[in-house]
Order: structure tokens, then sequence, then C-alpha cells
């Protein structure tokens, strides 16, 4: 029995390899789920991969076998894995696992699977000579000393696992000893409402945590990489601003296969910039006051902060998915920028981490991006980031109402010239060669708000990345234009400095 829990933990160690990325190719796989955790009900029917054309999708199956009593454990979609590669059919190959695993290519290629741990040639059987009595006893006596001692492990396992709290957090001695999760979260019952959106790494569900309602993020196992990134950076010193999301904790759920990452931050019932437009048009004070408040958690993103009371500096951080997706919504349409997967620290004296150059969402990619000529350097993520702020930009502008004519229908960037899902080859023809952008309609050039708005979006999105503006020159861009365009406000060149009261921040020079 101990033998075979152990040979269990091999094989998730083995299929628990984290993966990250944009999309995947599409393909359909058979969907079922056993145990499907937090009282939601078991699943079964046709899952859709979708994904990205570089990646190949494929389909899997896992399921125990309990005295020759097939117990399927799931089904559904799988990562790229070399060792899917021009699978057909379904087979698990390892000797005697507890739960067996195998994973094919080709739609519903998991409809039927099987267990051949002999894959070079046929099987031969083996016939044993039959023990004798003598040799049973033998046995016996042997494996009684190794039968209790097993049995002692498991008891005491199991008095441990019954000891620990009804939320398990995670096991910061198994990442190097990073920053711990709130130690609140674990006493506080959580229990997930509904799905709120649905994006590459997972789900977003409506949480309630005693009286507070909170978002949980929800990651499958394959995601680790994503979850633990995203984890750290919001553990980053300095991390705490206005408009940038809160975070709450980071989760555990869930053994094996059905492990699920769980993370937790503040609730915002608007949703994301994407949805808010999709169904609202904007007054150019809504456009100027999302517009600055996004630029000032940017800026401040993009900023190193030197001194964080109680917390130590605050290194400069690239988003690298930056858009309107990715940028939520309190209730007086301020803007805070979440979502921070892919994300990545400049500390100094320290490697940057994981740069791999193609990443994010392909519509908001900078030319340089696009084309892989990427200078691995801070300055150079931190304007590309610089890029997708002028694309969301001119999403905002798209969605105004101040200026003389109709509102069109939301529409994504690109979305009228090369529709809703472009493939890598499309963008990089229209904005790599033909060097193209949204175009501005005439009426906005007519407005003189609109007209200087339209301006910063023009350097936001520049061809040449050092010649973009940086987060910080377009929040007080979008400070003066509103208050040369309308009704006088509070002071926004000091927005940033007032929104964080725990940081120590030297003047800001006007770097218009």
């Amino acid at each position: 029995m101990f033998a075979s829990w152990l040979t269990s933990a091999l094989l998730l160690g083995t299929l628990c390899a984290g993966w990250s990325g944009a999309e995947r190719d599409t393909r359909e796989c058979l969907y079922y789920n056993h145990n499907y955790q937090v009282e939601r009900t078991n699943l079964s029917g046709v899952e859709s991969c979708e994904g990205d054309q570089d990646k190949r999708s494929h389909c899997y199956a896992s399921w125990r076998n309990s005295s020759g009593t097939i117990e399927l454990v799931k089904k559904g979609c799988w990562l790229d894995d070399f060792n899917c590669y021009d699978r057909q059919e379904c087979v698990a190959t390892e000797e005697n696992p507890q739960v067996f695993f195998c994973c094919c290519e080709g739609n519903l290629c998991n409809k039927h699977f099987t267990h051949l741990p002999d894959m070079n040639g046929p099987s031969k059987v083996i016939k044993a000579p039959a023990p004798s009595a003598h040799l049973y006893s033998v046995l016996g006596y042997s494996l009684l000393p190794i039968t209790l001692l097993s049995l002692a492990l498991l008891l005491a396992l199991w008095m441990y696992r019954h000891r620990k709290p009804p939320y398990g957090h995670v096991d910061v001695n198994e990442d190097n000893g990073l920053p711990p999760p709130s130690p609140l979260v674990g006493l506080k019952p959580l229990q997930l409402l509904e799905i709120k959106a649905r994006g590459r790494f997972g789900c977003v569900w409506k949480a309630q945590m005693m009286n507070e309602y909170v978002a949980v993020k929800v990651f499958p196992i394959q995601d680790k990489q994503s979850w633990s990134n995203e984890r750290d950076v919001f553990s980053t010193p300095g991390m705490k601003h206005d408009n940038l999301l809160r975070y709450i904790g980071a989760e555990k759920r869930g053994t094996n296969l059905e492990m699920e990452l769980w993370l937790i931050t503040e609730f915002h019932e608007r949703g994301s910039l994407t949805d808010y437009l999709k169904g609202n048009v904007l007054s150019w004070p809504e456009l100027c006051h999302i517009a600055e408040t996004m630029a000032c958690g940017l800026a401040y993103l993009h900023e190193d902060v030197p001194h964080c009371k109680g917390e130590g500096p605050k290194p400069a951080i690239a988003h690298r998915d930056f858009k309107s997706k990715n940028v939520m919504l309190r209730t007086d349409l301020t803007a805070i920028i979440g979502d921070f997967g892919l994300a990545v620290r400049f500390e100094p004296g320290k490697p940057p981490g994981d740069t791999h150059g193609q990443v994010g969402t392909r519509r908001y990619m900078a030319p340089e991006v696009l084309e892989g000529a990427i200078n691995f350097q801070r300055d150079a993520f931190l304007r590309i980031d610089m890029y997708a702020l002028g694309l969301v930009l001119w999403e905002l502008v798209s969605r105004c109402k101040a200026a003389d004519g109709p509102v069109d229908e939301y529409m994504l960037p690109f979305e009228e010239d090369i529709g809703q899902h472009p493939s890598l080859e499309e963008l990089q023809e229209i904005v790599v060669h033909k060097k193209m952008r949204p175009f501005f309609k005439d009426c906005w050039l007519k407005h003189p708000g609109l007209e200087q708005m339209c301006e910063t979006i023009e350097e936001c999105w520049d061809h040449d990345a050092e010649a973009r503006l940086s987060a910080g020159c377009v929040e007080e861009r979008i400070c003066q234009i509103r208050r040369l365009a309308g009704p006088p406000t509070s002071d926004c060149l000091v927005s940033m400095l007032t929104s964080v009261t725990n940081v120590d921040l030297p003047p800001k020079e006007s770097s218009i």
C-alpha cells in the first residue's frame, strides 16, 4: 500500500510540469470529471481545446484499476507534450501505477483507452512454478514487519492531515522560501458562487469570504508556473496601490490530478474594461478618469520605488500582457490593473527571470515582439507595455460620445481589418510590414480634447520603441488635456503620490 502511494506521487511529479504562453490549437476531446470539487456537480461531455497555432493540443484520460474494475477519473484536453506527439490511440505504458494516464492526438481520440506496458513487442506470459506451503510461510513472516510499518506510517499520515486547518495554505518550503499568503485566509470559510470570466490560465469565480465578496482565480495544476509567478509579483514589496488589484492570498486545493491552485483578490462587480465598453458609452470626464487612473497604475508598476515603509524597495515591473481585459473598474470607474501571470520584475543585481519573446495576447503585441526582435532589457519591456496602452486608450476614445457624430459598436483593435481571431502572420503583415494602426475618425480630431488624446495615443504606439512615451508622461498628458478641455478638477499631477500612503516618492519632473 505504501509502495503504491509512493508510485502515485512519482507519477504526479511527472504529470505536473507547468506550462504557459499564448493560446493553443483547436481540438475536441471527451471531457469527464469523476470528483469535481467545491460542491460542483460531475461534468461530462465534449471539451473544445482552443489555443496557439504554434502549439499542439492533445486529449488525455486517467483511470484506476481496482482488481480488474476500471474506475474513470478524468478526461479532457492536455497541453503541448512531446510524449503525446503522433499518438493516434490513448495507451498507458507505465507498469503498475496507482493512477493510469494516457494521451493522444486527434479529435475525441480519448474515447477509448488501454494499458499496454510493453510497447516494443507482443507480451509474453511466463508461467511460474507453484509455490510450496513452506514458501508461503517464509513470505508471510518476511512481509509481516513491512506490513505493520506501512500501516503505522499511513496512520501517522492520516493523523497529521486531520490536524491541518480545513483550508490548506501553500507550503512555502516548496517554493524556495517565498513569502506565505495571508494567514487569515485559511481560517475563513470561502464559498464559490459563480464564474465571472474565463481566460488563458483558467477561470475567475465570484466568491464569498465571511461578509466580503472576493475574486478567486482558479488555475489547473498544469498552469502552476503562471500561478506561482502571479503570486510572487503580488508579494513584491510596495505592490499596494489604488490602481493595482488588491491581493488577499493563495491556496492549493485537492490532490493529485484534481489539484487546483487558487489566487484570491478583491472583487469588482463592474468587471473588466472590455466588458464595460461593450455595453456602455463614455462621457468626456469618464474617459479622462479611466485613462488617467489606468496610466497612473501602469506608471507605478513600471517605477523603481527606493523606499516603501516597512517593506523595502519596489523594483520596476513589466506587465507583458496589458490589455483592456486585464483592467478592472471600480464602481466610480477608477481603473485597476490586474493579471500579473506573465509579469517580470527587474531587481538590481538579479536576473529578470523568464523573458521569452512572444508572450501575452497577439492583438496587443508591439511590432518588435511580433517580429521577434526584442532587446531583453528593462526599458524595452516597459515600452512594449506602452504600445499596448496606446491600443487600450484607442478603445476608450472609440466609445466616447464627446465628439459630434454616432458612436460605433465596441470593437477590439484591428478587429475591423483582420477580425476577432487574427493569426500571427496577419498581425505581422499589418503591424510590422504595413505599419498600420487603428484609425481615428474625423469627428474625433475636431474635438479639442479627443484630438490631443489621439496625439498621445500615436506617441504610445510609435513603431520606434524608443520614441514611445512613458506611462508617467501619459498620466500627466491626460491630466493637462482634461484641464484644458473641460472643467477644472483635482490636481492629478500628484495623484500617484497621494494614492499610496505608505510609499515615499521623490517629486516627479514633467516629461511632456
